[in-house]
């Protein structure tokens, strides 16, 4: 069982070496530490070159993006290390173990989530998080998210302490395809609330921890910065991300 675990771990520890393809056929980028503007949380490195998370929130986005596009791809490698050792209740108050993708995260109000849930459910869940004219933590909070449902989606087996998974999110256009272990579980579209929506990609995660890779969009065309709107050329940090 253990050399089993010892390959599975050494075929992610191998895909840092490599690109990955999107559904367009370009390549994805493995995203490093430097290269990630880390808005909530602790994003650590571990000496494979892996990521790791052993905090109750955490949230990032890529400091630096291609310009506007309508396709946006990204995907995370990650295992399941068990719940963190404080838990922190989403503003529902439900308390969800989960990790996901950023889409067109413009900010911290207005952005496009892709999340796996791995407790208390075990599901795929996308939402978009629209606040107008918003976009600080203080101004919005938890509110203006719209959940979306499927026109395709699929149940999935609960995720194990252990366990070693992946997550892709492809946008195109307004059209959403989410794959969990190379199976697509949720298809369709996003509405109108998505299109005028403008960012990089990125990760979420609560109260879990992770050994993890992420692959986001090689650049299409000429590189620009990131920048969050409420604070041009800064790495804006908030707890309550």
């Amino acid at each position: 069982m253990f050399e089993r675990a010892s390959a599975i771990g050494t075929v992610v520890v191998c895909a840092v070496c490599a690109l990955v393809q999107n559904g367009s056929g370009s390549e994805l980028q493995r995203i490093d530490r430097d290269d990630l503007c880390v808005t909530n949380g602790i994003v650590s490195v571990l000496p494979s070159g892996q990521l790791a998370i052993d905090a109750s929130s955490s949230r990032a986005v890529v400091r630096t993006m291609a310009e506007m596009a309508a396709d946006e791809v990204a995907e995370i490698r990650f295992r399941y290390l068990g719940p963190t050792r404080t838990s922190k209740p989403l503003a529902s108050g439900e308390l969800r173990r989960q990790i996901g993708l950023k889409l067109r995260a413009e900010d911290t109000c207005n952005l496009i989530y892709v999340m796996w849930h791995i407790e208390p459910d075990a599901s795929v869940a996308v939402s978009v998080k629209r606040n107008a004219g918003m976009h600080i933590h203080e101004q919005c909070h938890a509110g203006g998210y719209l959940n979306l449902k499927a026109q395709r989606g699929v149940d999935l087996p609960p995720i194990r302490i252990g366990d070693t998974h992946s997550l892709r999110a492809e946008l195109h256009g307004n059209d959403l395809k989410v794959a969990a272990d190379g199976k697509v579980v949720w298809q369709g579209g996003l509405g109108s609330e998505s299109q005028s929506l403008d960012g990089p990609t990125g990760f979420r995660t609560d109260n879990a921890r992770f050994e993890f890779e992420f692959y986001a969009d090689g650049p299409k065309g000429s590189r620009v910065q990131a920048q969050p709107k409420a604070d041009p050329g800064r790495c804006v940090t908030s707890e309550g991300d």
